[in-house]
């Protein structure tokens, strides 16, 4: 805009319009921002005219002229040419954008994927902080965002290495330390003594051979005894303080199953001197655990003792019960020698399986260990063991002749009775006062400290106390038995401090033993009390079970004591069938429960639960809680 003074003293104002005057570029531009620009800008307009007038005031009080040249007549006459408008969006450069001030939201992959990471870190700090009930609230949250989320982990190599974390973490910890104190710790396991000597060699004390020679002629044996450099290295080892430990550990333990043992051997018409066979794998002990994973005094794998009828579930592992794996070694030590003709033979098989010794025999044409040991075609620890098994032999046969003086263990008798239901061994020690440890002492097959929901299943107790046990278990509730416990009142106790002690109430205590409220107790007394079970056992006991080669369905329903049904459906599954690496879950003691949990139910409004369990293709891969 610019002020033009005239001819006529006059004050005249001039107008010129932008050369980019159209309605377009006026109201058109940029929302808001160029709008409010515009409009701006015809108010300083406004504003600088009526400073002109109010300038031009003093000078003449004249009519103020606006002149606008004239348009030419080529221009006046000539056509219109309609105004060709810009692509919209029309942008104006120094536009600047609006900014998001609230932080990107992940996608749903992602979101699921940091909050199963935030759970389970959140456990594994709490689990190594000791704060075990926190940690298996958290790893169960984080296995059920992945179960619950509608994603398939194996579609997905980002889920599917987290989920894999997860379920394989929780399966390392094996929910030993979570369920310790609550009747459900599974029974520590001890080296298996062939793990300490079956990949050594030693050295041969010349001086030794004829000594071993001689001792071998004056023993009785059943079985051939070779006595050899490689046989030698290891009867020189047994006489080193390492050696000699795990002899004298194997002769003591001896003395509780040698009578079992022979009489198993009798009933099966075999060698008695196959006994060391279990000395040298075990020394005698039930618990024993190889690093291949074989179990017990006669060290089966799992596949083979499943094969000898050996069961093994949630709660009981029978490679683990002296006389029932006794049966099953000696049942197929007898196949092994049918076989081969052997016994050398038959127990290199025994180790390493009869497939490796038959390949190798076909590989050299010899049908003798010893040939076979010497082309170094059967695995190095199976070389090994048929040596360590004389050895052995020799060493125990004539212990006094390699200066050894061992008092073997008196045999272990035991009564035997049926609950019929389960039931914590802490409640039968407190009926029939033992400690513990003898009951599981007499029940190595147990893998918890509570029996299995099985009317067959038979319990060991110390001999003579069957009766009692029968007699006072009566007074409890069966359905109670992995819950309520026994107390022995000490003087001073009263039924205040006895609640205290079990978090139960004095009253609930008095109900249950048919006291006043405020009864005395006398010292040596024995109460019933009603204790209730943890948070964790009256609501849920989820494990989360991943098929691996050589599952079925029904041997895994077995394995944790529930039914094939309910199995079938906790997991949506519509028959009795599963495929290596679908991930199931299982209630254990108490089975599924009746209603989803507050938590379950709220994040069902956030996250799809399609009813479709362990399925390794393209739907999710476990369902809801219902």
């Amino acid at each position: 805009m610019q002020g033009v003074l005239g001819d006529d003293s006059a004050c005249s104002v001039s107008v010129t319009p932008p050369a980019c005057w159209n309605a377009l570029t006026l109201w058109g531009a940029a929302p808001y921002h160029e709008g409010m620009r515009q409009r701006l800008s015809i108010a300083a307009g406004v504003l600088l005219l009526a400073a002109g007038l109010v300038g031009c005031e003093d000078a003449g009080k004249k009519p103020v002229q606006a002149r606008i040249p004239a348009l030419s007549p080529a221009l006046k006459n000539a056509p219109q040419a309609p105004a060709e408008l810009a692509l919209l969006p029309v942008q104006n450069p120094p536009h600047r954008y609006f900014v998001w001030l609230l932080p990107p939201v992940p996608s749903g992959r992602d979101y699921l994927i940091q909050k199963v990471e935030e759970k389970f870190s959140s456990g594994e700090q709490n689990f190594k902080a000791g704060h075990l009930e926190a940690a298996r609230r958290d790893f169960d949250d984080a296995v059920d965002w992945m179960l619950e989320s509608g994603y398939d982990p194996n579609g997905d190599p980002k889920l599917s290495e987290l989920f894999h974390r997860v379920v394989d973490t929780v399966y390392a910890y094996e929910l030993q330390a979570f369920r310790a104190g609550d009747g459900f710790s599974e029974a520590p396991a001890v080296p298996a003594a062939i793990d300490e000597v079956a990949e050594m060699t030693f050295p041969v004390d010349p001086r030794l051979k004829e000594r071993a020679e001689e001792a071998a002629k004056n023993v009785s044996h059943d079985m051939p005894l070779t006595v050899n450099d490689q046989v030698l290295s290891f009867v020189n080892f047994f006489q080193t303080p390492r050696g000699r430990a795990i002899v004298e550990t194997g002769l003591r333990r001896a003395g509780r199953y040698r009578e079992m043992i022979s009489r198993v051997l009798r009933e099966e018409g075999l060698p008695q001197d196959l006994i060391y066979l279990a000395q040298a794998e075990s020394a005698f002990q039930p618990l024993a655990l190889s690093r291949a994973g074989a179990r017990g005094i006669w060290q089966f794998v799992a596949y083979r003792g499943q094969e000898y009828g050996l069961r093994h579930t949630w709660w009981i592992d029978e490679r683990q019960d002296p006389e029932k794996a006794t049966h099953a070694a000696a049942q197929h030590l007898r196949d092994l020698y049918r076989i081969y003709g052997d016994w050398y033979l038959a127990m290199a098989a025994y180790n390493c399986g009869p497939g490796n010794v038959q390949k190798g025999i076909e590989r050299t044409g010899y049908a003798d260990f010893w040939e076979l040991y010497k082309r170094n075609v059967l695995p190095r620890e199976t070389k090994n063991y048929v040596p360590i098994i004389i050895a052995l032999t020799l060493i125990a046969k004539d212990a006094a002749h390699y200066n050894i003086q061992v008092e073997p263990d008196a045999p272990v008798p035991s009564d035997v009775v049926k609950p019929g239901r389960a039931i914590d061994l802490r409640l039968v020690a407190e009926t029939i006062d033992v400690d513990v440890e003898t009951l599981r002492s007499l029940n190595p097959s147990l893998l918890r400290l509570a029996t299995p929901d099985d009317p067959a299943f038979e319990l060991h107790l110390p001999p003579g106390s069957a009766p009692r046990f029968s007699a006072e278990i009566a007074d409890i509730p069966p359905d109670k038995w992995v819950s309520w416990r026994r107390h022995r009142v000490e003087s001073g106790e009263t039924l205040t401090s006895i609640g205290k002690k079990y978090h139960v109430t004095a009253a609930a205590i008095a109900d249950a033993n048919s006291l006043e409220r405020g009864a005395a107790l006398d010292a040596g007394e024995k109460l019933i009390i009603p204790a209730t079970q943890p948070p964790s056992e009256t609501k849920r006991r989820l494990v989360s079970y991943r098929v691996r080669r050589g599952d079925t369905f029904l041997g895994i329903a077995d394995r944790f004591s529930v039914s094939a049904d309910d199995l079938r459906k906790w997991n949506h599954l519509p028959a009795n069938r599963v495929s290596r690496g679908m991930v199931l879950r299982v209630y254990t003691l108490g089975g599924a429960p009746e209603s989803s949990p507050a938590r379950g139910r709220a994040r069902s409004k956030k996250k799809s639960s399609q009813p479709v369990a362990g399925s390794t293709g393209s739907g999710p891969v476990a369902a809801n809680h219902n």
